[in-house]
């Protein structure tokens, strides 16, 4: 039976991972201390989805390690030999990035480095899928030319007519210090596909989202939304007339991508995982979104002041991924997508 290890497998994208790979048969590996409620506070917990995973999948193992420990990750590497690595674990937030700034480099680039070093020694054949962020661009998209529609802004300029590319260029912008040391982490592992011929991949997503995620303002867009939505808090809009644009991508068609990566792996590739155009929202459009399925109407206040290295607009240009692994595409669309944050959401508040 293949093995596959997970960190931050308590995580939104990690529990689907572990969920969908377990279904497909595979022996499966979490990695997780809970650093999210360190974050985050208790609002970020993730024991709930540990739980869970224990629960309802056969023979899973939890393994608690900090990325941040050198030793601990490099022994549970060489023990385990896994057949593939998937890496979500990270501090998420620029905002809080901040805050953190030793906290959140020594997760997400130190911690980055000591995972894909660990499997260079210990399994350098098995495919590794690392978690990037469409924050690598920095707020670069932000010189786009851009048009202003009724409820949301959109790309003014032909070029980026299919959304942004793995050839936009991540220099000489503001990223916000999560941006940059989610750079140094993408750069490490492409470096380490293309000078050890690894088979390696960054997945630079743009809002990843569904039913098991534990949003909260300052990360998870969409799930945060829908609870404010539910339980009528004040939902704060920051700048940008609320007409920013998201592109959300559900985490099954993260599983089934990386699915499709691990099965054909490339060295030292990159792709913009999102949602692309036709699932890209709006705030505006998503509190109607959140409203149709909630029957509720959505309390919120605006402040001018936006947030540091936001995007006004984004969404992904697929063509990359379809055109590498044609058999996948996205299966889950917004709409449906929202229904399940609804729902789900509606059984925890």
């Amino acid at each position: 039976m293949k093995k596959l290890l997970v960190t931050g497998s308590s995580g939104l994208i990690g529990s689907e991972v572990c969920s969908y790979f377990s279904g497909k048969g595979w022996a499966i590996h979490g990695m997780d201390n809970n650093q999210r409620a360190v974050f985050f506070g208790p609002q970020g917990d993730t024991r709930w989805n540990q739980k869970r995973l224990e629960q309802d999948l056969a023979g899973f193992q939890h393994h608690e390690v900090d990325i941040r420990d050198r030793q601990g990750v490099l022994d549970l590497l060489k023990a385990l030999k896994p057949d593939a690595v998937v890496h979500t674990a990270a501090q998420p937030s620029h905002d809080r990035a901040a805050a953190i700034p030793f906290d959140d480099f020594d997760t997400n680039a130190v911690g980055t480095l000591n995972m894909i070093e660990a499997t260079r020694q210990a399994c350098p054949e098995a495919p590794f899928a690392h978690m990037s962020t469409n924050k690598v661009y920095g707020d670069r998209p932000n010189t786009i030319q851009l048009k202003e529609l009724a409820t949301r802004w959109d790309y003014d300029d032909p070029d980026y007519e299919h959304g942004i590319p793995e050839t936009y260029s991540i220099d000489q912008s503001k990223h916000s210090l999560f941006g940059a040391s989610k750079v140094a982490s993408d750069v490490v592992v492409q470096e380490y596909g293309r000078y050890f011929n690894m088979p390696t991949c960054c997945l630079r997503g743009g809002c990843l989202t569904g039913p098991n995620h534990s949003g909260v303002e300052l990360h998870g867009f969409l799930s945060y939304l829908v609870k404010c939505n539910l339980i009528g808090k004040e939902y704060t809009i920051f700048g940008y007339k609320g007409k920013q644009v998201r592109d959300n991508i559900h985490s099954l068609d993260v599983a089934r991508f990386i699915e499709a990566f691990i099965d054909a792996p490339r060295s030292g590739e990159v792709y913009n995982i999102g949602g692309g155009k036709a699932n890209s929202c709006s705030i505006l459009e998503a509190f109607k979104l959140a409203e149709q399925f909630s029957g509720k109407e959505q309390v919120y206040q605006y402040s001018e002041e936006a947030r540091i290295g936001d995007h006004i607009c984004y969404y992904s240009d697929l063509r990359k991924m379809r055109d590498h692994y044609p058999n996948w595409d996205i299966s889950v669309s917004l709409e449906e997508t929202v229904r399940q944050i609804v729902e789900a959401m509606q059984g925890r508040v």
